[in-house]
């Protein structure tokens, strides 16, 4: 097998307090943006709503956009550049379910330079009760994914394994959608796919990692879980390098050369292949070791 770094021998658990605390700052630091946010910022996929993209001719602001369907009700519509200059995303909150309101709206976008010099390139509307619905299901498949990972890794290994890779599941979705809130960044059905990837990849990631160590508990019986632990983490390095960086690679084209259509979707994989692959070797393992010191000091107390 070709190895990208040879001879490895890293104290990776030694620095275990160190990543814990750069987890817990960047943890931290999403968890207070969406408090002041009130939440992620959904998308018209979770909100309802009406979502219209449009492309003027002429040079045009936000400002001038939003004082336009502030004159026919739509005060708090959600208005940001879009692409390329003078195309723009407005979400307005309140579902346009007919025709005629549809029709204000394009009025009023005609209104901003007197003339038809726009065009709408795209038109989506979500009920706000399909909206949330789907918000619902959205926290469901989450929840399920990660009760059957439990159950699975709990039979395939220990229950405590099953601890550490949840917790690194958990760890990897905190940060990443702790990201989106600070970067004002929509969660969409896009994002939530890729989250679910982020679910997958982590979850491969991490349990090559453990069916490593579970080999060496074998072999090295007189040596201790911490040892066996660095020893497992250093031999699947070169694996878990050459893995994330080829996937990576394809991500971040999507990313820089996707357009801005799939550029959240780009950007939640990129940040996921990152975290993923951190979360394996700095919260899965450390969590393991954390739990059998601990069930350790419960058998000689």
């Amino acid at each position: 097998m070709f190895e990208l770094i040879k001879n490895v021998n890293i104290d990776f658990l030694g620095k275990r307090k160190i990543a814990g605390m750069i987890s817990g700052a960047i943890i931290l630091a999403g968890l207070l943006s969406l408090v002041l946010h009130g939440g992620p910022l959904y998308s018209i996929d979770f909100e309802g709503g009406t979502e219209i993209q449009v492309r003027f001719t002429d040079p045009t602001t936000v400002e001038s956009v939003r004082q336009a369907l502030s004159d026919i009700g739509y005060g708090d519509a959600a208005i940001k550049g879009y692409g390329d200059e003078g195309e723009f995303l407005i979400h307005v909150k309140t579902a346009t379910q007919s025709d005629e309101q549809v029709l204000t709206i394009r009025e009023a976008l005609g209104s901003i330079h007197h003339g038809d010099n726009y065009e709408i390139r795209r038109l989506e509307t979500v009920g706000p009760k399909i909206g949330k619905e789907l918000r619902g299901d959205m926290i469901s498949a989450v929840l399920i994914a990660m009760a059957g990972i439990v159950i699975y890794i709990s039979i395939r290994f220990q229950f405590m394994y099953a601890i550490g890779a949840i917790v690194a599941l958990a760890h990897d979705i905190m940060i990443t959608l702790g990201l989106f809130s600070l970067l004002n960044m929509e969660i969409s059905l896009t994002v939530l796919a890729a989250f679910l990837f982020i679910v997958g990849y982590s979850l491969n990631d991490t349990i090559v990692v453990f069916d490593r160590v579970r080999e060496n508990a074998k072999e090295k019986r007189h040596d201790s879980f911490l040892s066996v632990l660095n020893i497992s983490l250093n031999q699947t390095l070169n694996r878990t390098i050459i893995t994330s960086l080829t996937t990576l690679s394809v991500v971040l084209i999507l990313l820089f050369f996707g357009g801005e259509v799939i550029k959240p979707f780009a950007f939640a994989l990129t940040v996921g292949l990152i975290v993923g692959t951190y979360s394996s070797i700095f919260v899965a393992s450390p969590v393991v070791l954390a739990w059998d010191e601990n069930q350790k000091k419960k058998k000689t107390s």
